[in-house]
């Protein structure tokens, strides 16, 4: 078996993020009725409005609005490999603002900025902060999100 420090990243160790560091991420997902229904019935949402076309056809909308929770998860998600690859813990989601509606249909992209970075009671580990941004195909913002996390010292993991 080879190095555990070769299945993650080389470049998103604690040491390697700076406050201030804005990181565009290369990945977009569009959202599909795969994501938004699926996990909107998942998560028990009874809200009608994410998950029938009949009803929503009928409104000013006139077709389904995606879940926040969905919307805020995939922008956490497409941010996870360039910031939280090397995450021992997740410590808080904070600060979570839907700022304009999704649609099946919508690409969600994602950037970060990393707002705070200071050592932790781990010697092998420091503690990030970061703003999570998604915008829309048309360049909308929709979500943002405030990530902490517990992410390993280069230091002290790069090696095993």
């Amino acid at each position: 078996m080879g190095k555990l420090a070769s299945l993650t990243s080389s470049d998103n160790y604690y040491e390697d993020f700076q406050v201030g560091q804005v990181i565009r991420h290369a990945r977009g997902k569009t959202m599909t009725p795969l994501e938004n229904v699926n996990i909107t019935n998942m998560v028990m949402n009874t809200a009608q409005g994410h998950f029938n076309e009949d009803q929503m056809s009928k409104t000013p909308l006139g077709k389904i609005l995606c879940y926040g929770g969905v919307n805020f998860s995939l922008v956490l998600g497409l941010a996870s490999q360039d910031t939280v690859e090397n995450a021992l813990a997740e410590l808080e989601l904070n600060n979570i603002q839907l700022k304009t509606m999704v649609f099946h249909g919508d690409t969600i992209y994602a950037y970060s900025k990393v707002l705070e970075k200071r050592e932790s009671d781990q010697e092998d580990a420091g503690i990030v902060v970061f703003k999570h941004y998604g915008i829309n195909q048309n360049k909308e913002l929709i979500a943002e999100v405030e990530r902490t996390a517990l992410i390993k010292k280069k230091s002290h993991w790069l090696d095993r």
